[in-house]
């Protein structure tokens, strides 16, 4: 995926790039994802058995707080070491010391509309199934009038690759055009991470016991 506003590269360093006033979108392909263990066992799990959850934390609880959304699932120790290193990258980049983290399961046409996200920045990677599909700067004007009907040039990103992108709350700019694929009457199911900052939309923030 190239384009206006829109880098890419195999290194995590490509996230940074997302502070340049010019870019709207950085994509870390992650070619070599370290937790290549988890497709196999993400893909025989039912999907009533998909990890799921929210949650407000600071960066040092993380790994606590997703502990319960893990509990039972049998999920690899690779599951939360890359959240809580997803978690980490995502602050360094957006600051703070806070993150709305979201683990979603996905089995119909959940936010099948192009649309803007109402944030300054989110980090999105797909765990299982098809990840989000994305719209190029030039072509995001006709996505979002055309809807179903678009057939203009479309990205999906590949498992596991980590999108950082700017939305509507980013004085920049416009934010990145985007969607969910769907899927629905397909049987697939997606497990998703969705990391933002806090915000009024954001749950309570997760206290220790």
């Amino acid at each position: 995926m190239t384009g206006a506003g829109i880098v890419e590269d195999a290194s995590p360093a490509v996230l940074g790039r997302v502070s340049d006033p010019a870019v709207g979108l950085a994509l870390w392909r992650r070619d070599r994802f370290p937790g290549a263990a988890l497709a196999p066992w993400l893909d025989a799990l039912p999907a009533g058995r998909l990890p799921r959850g929210r949650f407000l934390a600071r960066l040092g609880d993380v790994d606590t707080a997703l502990a319960p959304l893990l509990d039972g699932t049998g999920a690899p120790l690779a599951l939360a070491a890359d959240i809580v290193d997803l978690s980490r990258r995502f602050l360094d980049v957006a600051g703070g010391e806070w993150v709305d983290l979201r683990l979603e399961v996905v089995e119909g046409d959940a936010c099948w509309k192009f649309h803007r996200d109402h944030v300054r920045l989110r980090l999105i990677t797909t765990y299982r199934g098809p990840g989000t599909q994305i719209v190029a700067p030039i072509d995001a004007a006709r996505a979002l009038a055309e809807q179903r009907r678009y057939r203009g040039p479309l990205y999906e990103m590949p498992r596991h690759a980590v999108a950082l992108f700017k939305g509507s709350g980013e004085t920049c700019g416009e934010g990145v055009v985007h969607r969910s694929p769907p899927i629905a009457g397909t049987g697939q199911a997606r497990l998703v991470l969705c990391l933002n900052l806090p915000s009024a939309a954001s749950p309570k923030a997760w206290v220790p016991i």
